[in-house]
């Protein structure tokens, strides 16, 4: 049995489409951070770092979104989401380590300005950079990430779940994703699984 510790409204939202869509057997449990669940004593025995996701497993616990979605997929060869060889795998992980490490930290200046520096002019200028770094990330991975109709081509692979979550960043800090035809196709094909929308049902999206 594993277990996703998740937050409404986080990148969790990924690793628990991918554990729908592989079938896999497992629970969620719900970490509040706007309540400061994370940053509770017996979370943090779980996940020092305060934050989700976090995957438990039989042999222990996960985090950081690039390694829990390739554990998912690795452990679950039956639903074919590795991709094949050494080259498209390294492919997919280049992809996913971008999103976790580029995307997803330019999105976050939108409300996490406290990580970075204390003055609240400084949280105002990060703001004011997020639309327009956003752009630039989405144009990298229209232009030389995604292949179409999914992100490694013709076949649904673990990163397709995390990239899912680009679009929705980038509505957020008011970039319209019909500018990059690939990631609009891309995020409509997503809510067309049914693992998507069981999940973005949990979630309350």
């Amino acid at each position: 049995m594993l277990t996703l510790y998740y937050a409404k409204g986080s990148s969790a939202l990924a690793p628990h489409i991918l554990l729908e869509e592989v079938g896999a057997e497992y629970a969620v449990h719900e970490v509040p951070i706007a309540k400061g669940a994370n940053t509770e004593p017996a979370y943090l025995e779980i996940n020092p770092k305060a934050r989700v996701p976090a995957l438990m497993t039989p042999n222990g616990v996960i985090t950081e979104n690039p390694a829990i979605l390739t554990y998912i997929a690795a452990t679950h060869q039956q639903a074919h989401v590795l991709p094949d060889t050494p080259f498209e795998r390294a492919e997919a992980d280049a992809l996913c380590a971008y999103l976790c490490a580029t995307a997803h930290v330019a999105f976050a200046h939108m409300q996490r300005g406290a990580r970075w520096a204390d003055s609240a002019e400084a949280h105002e200028a990060m703001k004011a950079k997020v639309a327009s770094n956003l752009r630039d990330c989405a144009d990298v991975v229209e232009h030389h990430h995604l292949k179409g109709p999914w992100a490694m081509g013709d076949r649904y692979t673990f990163c397709d779940a995390y990239l899912f979550l680009m679009p929705r960043w980038m509505e957020k800090a008011g970039v319209d994703v019909s500018d990059y035809p690939k990631l609009a196709a891309h995020h409509d094909a997503m809510l067309h699984r049914p693992a998507t929308l069981a999940v973005m049902a949990v979630h309350g999206i």
